[in-house]
């Protein structure tokens, strides 16, 4: 199947996004940029969709079973024994130690310093893995797996009923299409995954800055890429200062459709099979 430079771009960033439900923010937001000049009284424009984030994860998930719920119930002896002055007592069983709480990051004071912090965590890892939740502006939802290997290497990994999958060998992209038999490559250059992949991250450097805001815990930066397939995209980039990690990131494409991906339970410590990132140009689905 033959698509259009312009059909691409909606099919590849729809294969990009992703939203996961959980209770909205309240906090108003913190605008970080100049004051802009009063303007003429006009018609209250309609409040934007706002995306939920997805949950924390439990701070005790995975965490060893203590003492309290492992042991089972004992009934007490008909007549127990008297202790004696030997008898020693038993080992008291010690519960793990709560992890720490993780600490929140002060809100950035300007722009630039929400611009650094970004692209201080964006350069921090080389691989990434985590779950992800895709809505696209119909709100489909569909989820997956993600892996990334900077610099250059990503896969997305679509749980049935999708026969989707997204890879980045380090240059190219590629869209397969299980179901339809279909392949189509494009440039890493030209589509949203570069701000995830690149070795050396400028946030700065790679789109316009349009402003940034801060609202609860959730620092948002909001950039115009004028390189992608098809035109001018708009990307909101969305940061937790308490997880010190990237949630969300939310794309308006050429055409004007919105995808959101959130991002949880992520691991920096987990190496993929390089195989995962092989694109196959003469491959026939």
């Amino acid at each position: 199947m033959t698509m259009t430079p312009i059909l691409r771009v909606s099919v590849l960033t729809a294969a990009l996004g992703c939203l996961l439900a959980a209770a909205p923010l309240q906090a108003q937001p913190l605008q970080l940029q100049p004051p802009q000049p009063a303007r003429p009284a006009a018609a209250k424009p309609a409040a934007p969709r706002r995306i939920p984030l997805p949950p924390m994860r439990p701070a005790d998930l995975g965490q060893p079973r203590t003492a309290s719920n492992e042991a089972p119930a004992v009934s007490p002896a008909a007549n127990p024994a008297p202790a004696t002055e030997t008898a020693k007592p038993e080992a008291v069983r010690q519960s793990p130690a709560p992890a720490p709480a993780k600490t929140r990051l002060p809100p950035p004071a300007t722009q630039e310093e929400a611009i650094e912090r970004l692209n201080a965590y964006l350069n921090s890892f080389t691989t990434l893995q985590g779950n992800f939740i895709q809505f696209a502006n119909n709100g489909k939802r569909l989820e997956g797996r993600v892996y990334i290997q900077r610099p250059g290497k990503m896969r997305f990994e679509y749980e049935p009923p999708a026969t989707t999958e997204v890879i980045a060998d380090g240059t190219s992209v590629a869209v397969r299409d299980k179901r339809l038999g279909t392949q189509d490559v494009y440039s890493i250059g030209q589509t949203p995954l570069k701000f995830l992949v690149r070795e050396k991250m400028d946030l700065s450097r790679e789109g316009t800055i349009t402003g940034a805001s801060v609202d609860g815990d959730i620092l948002s930066v909001r950039l115009e890429d004028r390189s992608t397939l098809g035109g001018t995209s708009k990307i909101t980039l969305k940061f937790d200062l308490v997880a010190n990690e990237l949630r969300q990131w939310v794309v308006i494409d050429p055409q004007g459709y919105e995808t959101a991906v959130s991002l949880y339970n992520l691991s920096l410590q987990r190496r993929a099979d390089p195989k995962n990132f092989v694109i196959d140009h003469q491959r026939t689905l």
